[in-house]
């Protein structure tokens, strides 16, 4: 027997904040099923757990997450996501409509925008 990912699990400051912020990328609810302080967001792709440290994130990550738009563009969903508290880390996006952009979350996890299947069908 295998193991399978159960969560990608995410050290922050402000559980409850930083969940909330990642279910509206999502599109996701917001669940306490690990239990009370523990948010947890479950989407179609991934499980993401919320888990309050006392620490603050001071290096780059060492694992981030790479999102793929579904029902818009990659330019579109960054702006989306700038609007809902997102930052702009390093834009990759080349003038031939390869590329990505690295954002952070509003706690500082650095997470990247790719191309929808559309965009990546259209350069290949």
């Amino acid at each position: 027997m295998t193991s399978l990912v159960r969560h990608v699990t995410i050290d922050c400051a402000d559980a409850d904040a930083l969940a909330a912020f990642w279910a509206q990328v999502l599109d996701a609810e917001v669940t306490a099923e690990d239990g009370v302080g523990d948010p947890e967001v479950v989407s179609p792709g991934a499980a993401l757990l919320f888990i309050q440290v006392p620490e603050e994130k001071v290096v780059k990550n060492r694992v981030h997450l790479d999102l793929q738009p579904q029902d818009r563009t990659r330019d579109e969903e960054i702006e989306r996501l700038l609007g809902l508290g997102a930052t702009l880390v390093d834009d990759r996006r080349n003038p031939d409509g390869t590329g990505w952009a690295t954002l952070a979350d509003p706690e500082g996890n650095e997470f990247c925008v790719e191309r929808n299947a559309a965009e990546r069908a259209a350069t290949s």
